[in-house]
């Protein structure tokens, strides 16, 4: 089990760990919002494509 008595350093230590937690999932959070956007414009794009193969539409 590992020690987490951070002795008089606690109060400096343990809300750096959390906010590091907090900005990571933030950027998770934003990463997958980014990817669900982008996977959607695909899907739009090659919905035009397939609809006008011959490119007049670009």
């Amino acid at each position: 089990m590992p020690d987490l008595d951070m002795g008089p350093y606690a109060a400096f230590v343990w809300p750096a760990w959390g906010l590091s937690a907090l900005v990571l999932g933030a950027l998770v959070v934003r990463a997958v919002r980014a990817a669900r956007r982008w996977r959607r414009d695909l899907a739009e794009l090659e919905a035009v494509r397939a609809a006008d193969p011959t490119g007049a539409g670009t």
